[in-house]
């Protein structure tokens, strides 16, 4: 465990908060909205930004990294001890779309404090996450007198998650050798809240599709018609109502093979946390939970895989009726995936499940949107745990353990590189991700700094 002294360093950033929070400000207001082809030069010229900066910072190597798409930036700093760990850290720099006609106070590409919040779009999401760890290494190193980090330090930030990242697997696949580590960190996550800090232990995986039933060359008379031949709208439904069972559970058969299941002392991490389900309830705008049997509401929504119908469409849609039998109806459907399943065979055991499911007289195409990989981290895994211990220190609290819902990037550092992945993230739920008037919590900003400050000292002495 790292000796780092903690009045060091907090005394540092302390005397260097203000243009800490200067040079993020500055970031801030670069409108690196990947979605928007208007702002391909200001994505670039954020990766930029951030390349000049990681130089000043201390980085002995900084580069832009680019892709078909948006650029990334990488940034490389050895520790000098033929014994260190390599430890690789994921951010990204791209931001959702805003405009102050959404519904922000101020503009969001206009950086205010106010009430010991920083608002601007990218302030948690991620621009904020990314850029306390430039302070948070020179912390590490006035604290300890050092010239270098304990650990080989790498970062790779890229430009296009907020666009699905669609050529990351690939970078990361083309620079594999130049990405090599022990242990990959994720910065662009949260906390339970700014009470109760958190360590992410795994993403759930993704894959959705789009599955098109055409009947009738074209819509015909419901009368003339109606009994006799097959309906794409009803068939979409039955397909629809097939897809779970009465206790919830996905219907798909084989879907469930090779599930990991949640351990039992993971169960009872997730049952600590003070969560209150009706209050979670009202966020959602629903009144009455559902889902999987046997399974609480954290286990479904973080460590359960899902099936979801995202959208259904057929037929006449406009006012009054129109008496047909549709040609063609539509469907939408995404499955959420744990540790344990792979996207390639929930495709295939998804299109026997529909072909099986289909009547003579309907076609059916199924066209997959691609897929991202569950990654989990065990609870005991030494990497994982100096993350505890770090965070425990500069927060003063016990840290407790989440998973992610959602999916991410994070399985391809897995992957790719065969390492395990870790979440590092101090937003809090009311930080408004993607939302309005997104903003960071200042006291918890400066919290990260000190987590990594301590992190690449603890890391360095750990047996990876």
């Amino acid at each position: 465990m790292s000796t780092t002294p903690d009045s060091a360093v907090r005394a540092y950033i302390d005397v260097n908060r203000e243009a800490f929070l200067g040079d993020l400000a500055e970031w801030l207001r670069i409108p690196s909205v990947s979605a928007d082809p208007a702002r391909n030069a200001d994505v670039r010229r954020s990766a930029e930004w951030l390349a000049a900066k990681l130089a000043g910072t201390g980085f002995p190597v900084t580069e832009i990294w680019e892709t078909p798409g948006a650029p990334a930036v990488f940034a490389e700093w050895p520790s000098g001890d033929p014994r260190a760990p390599t430890v690789l850290v994921y951010g990204h720099h791209d931001v959702q779309p805003a405009d102050i006609g959404d519904g922000w106070d101020t503009d969001p590409f206009e950086p205010v404090t106010r009430d010991g919040r920083l608002y601007a779009r990218g302030a948690a999401d991620d621009k904020g996450q990314v850029f306390f760890h430039t302070l948070g290494v020179r912390a590490h190193l006035a604290a300890t007198g050092r010239s270098a980090p304990a650990v080989n330090l790498k970062l790779l930030v890229e430009g296009e998650e907020e666009s699905g990242s669609p050529n990351f697997p690939a970078l990361v696949a083309a620079r594999a050798g130049r990405l090599a580590c022990d242990v990959a960190i994720v910065s662009d996550t949260g906390m339970w809240a700014a009470d109760t800090p958190t360590v992410c232990t795994g993403m759930r995986g993704l894959a959705e599709c789009q599955i098109d039933l055409f009947g009738p060359d074209q819509d015909i008379h419901s009368g003339s018609f109606g009994g006799a031949v097959p309906n794409p709208a009803t068939e979409a439904a039955r397909l629809v109502a097939a897809l779970h069972d009465a206790d919830s559970r996905v219907a798909v058969p084989g879907f469930y093979d090779g599930v990991t299941d949640l351990a039992p002392r993971e169960r009872e991490l997730f049952a600590e946390l003070p969560f209150d389900e009706n209050e979670w309830l009202r966020t959602a705008v629903s009144y009455a939970p559902l889902g999987e049997a046997g399974h609480s509401t954290l286990e479904r929504i973080w460590a359960r895989p899902t099936a979801e119908v995202n959208g259904i469409y057929s037929g006449y849609q406009g006012p009054g009726g129109k008496t047909i039998i549709p040609a063609e109806a539509h469907l939408k459907l995404s499955f959420r995936l744990v540790a344990g399943q792979d996207p390639e065979k929930v495709q295939r055991l998804v299109a026997d499940w529909a072909e099986d499911h289909l009547p003579d007289g309907i076609r059916h195409r199924i066209t997959w949107l691609g897929a991202t990989r569950p990654c989990l981290t065990p609870l005991d895994h030494p990497a994982l745990q100096s993350v505890v211990r770090s965070m425990a220190r500069a927060f003063g609290r016990e840290v407790r353990f989440t998973r992610e819902g959602g999916s991410g990037p994070a399985a391809d550092l897995q992957d790719v590189l065969d390492v395990p992945v870790l979440f590092l993230g101090i937003s809090v739920p009311s930080d408004g991700w993607h939302s309005v008037n997104e903003k960071v919590e200042l006291d918890l900003l400066l919290k990260g700094v000190e987590t990594t400050a301590y992190l690449w000292g603890d890391l360095g002495s750990s047996a990876l």
